[in-house]
């Protein structure tokens, strides 16, 4: 951590929102660039439902991540809460990093999604383009993408990336600092996010859902950590409740004498123990919260 005497004059801060469709890599392009799990990735599309805040310090400066929800059309009110996130980070931000990837759905759908919520900001703040999974590209193709793009938006930079792979993330890394406005650190420079580890631990069992069940169920669960004990002999102590929609759904949920949870548990058990660097004793409740994804009184209680 710098102490504040120690902060240079010149020292680098702002925000950063990362902007995108579902699906293309942004969580695990916030991931990359921070070398640590803080956002939850699935191959399922909407797995990021709120804006989660990571954070990267060195010496000269401090940028403050804004992980973003996919741009969609909401059809219900979490979703109507999730859009309301995306446009509260691109609102307060410094730099945009607009995410796409090299599927020609994203690509088809570039003009008609992405550029429209661009262009308010369009001159008023400074906006990247990061075309991700270029390792599923050839080198031609990739420039000729590149050509496309910058002929359809003044993009600040333009700057390819394989996230999962880490190819040229410090690249990108490097080119964000030039960007950022001349400020004092906005956190201190030792930690990573600002949420509580009850937020983090939430998120990883919903991880195991997205990833363990199909179909609607993930989309109509929600995880709530009721209790959360830290125990300086033993095993911390992890309660933590799944809310669904239906009874239907919560028989999926737990399954089969109760197999399919404890599947659930074993494997969020495993990641939360290597969040955490401490073993753990998580139980897991099913409860029916009917139509809370439409509910704003609910939506209000899980902290929407």
């Amino acid at each position: 951590m710098i102490e504040q005497n120690q902060i240079s004059p010149n020292f680098r801060s702002g925000y950063v929102s990362i902007f995108g469709e579902p699906n293309v890599g942004k969580s695990t392009l916030m991931n990359a660039i921070l070398n640590t799990k803080l956002s939850i990735t699935t191959p399922k599309p909407q797995t990021t439902r709120r804006k989660i805040l990571g954070i990267y310090s060195d010496d000269e400066t401090q940028i403050i991540f804004l992980d973003t929800p996919g741009l969609i059309e909401p059809k219900y009110l979490l979703q109507k809460k999730m859009v309301e996130n995306i446009h509260s980070a691109l609102n307060e931000c410094d730099i945009i990093l607009t995410v796409i990837d090299t599927t020609e759905r994203v690509i088809q759908n570039f003009d008609s999604k992405i550029i429209p919520a661009l262009l308010p900001y369009d001159g008023v703040k400074n906006i990247f383009l990061v075309i991700n999974k270029i390792d599923l590209i050839t080198k031609e193709k990739l420039l000729e993408l590149i050509d496309r793009f910058k002929d359809k938006f003044k993009f600040n930079e333009i700057v390819p990336v394989s996230a999962l792979h880490q190819f040229n993330i410090d690249e990108l890394t490097r080119t964000l600092k030039q960007y950022l406005p001349v400020h004092p650190p906005y956190f201190p420079t030792d930690i990573l996010s600002q949420e509580p580890e009850r937020f983090f631990i939430a998120e990883l069992i919903r991880e195991k859902i997205f990833e363990l069940y199909r179909e609607e169920v993930p989309y109509s669960t929600e995880v709530i950590v009721t209790d959360y004990k830290e125990r300086p002999k033993g095993k911390d102590y992890i309660n933590a409740e799944i809310i669904v929609e239906r009874e239907s759904q919560k028989r999926i949920i737990i399954g089969k004498n109760g197999e399919a949870l404890k599947r659930v548990g074993e494997k969020a058990r495993h990641d939360i123990e290597q969040f955490l660097g401490r073993k753990v004793y998580l139980e897991l409740f099913v409860k029916v919260r009917e139509n809370w994804r439409d509910s704003s009184l609910w939506l209000k209680n899980f902290g929407y």
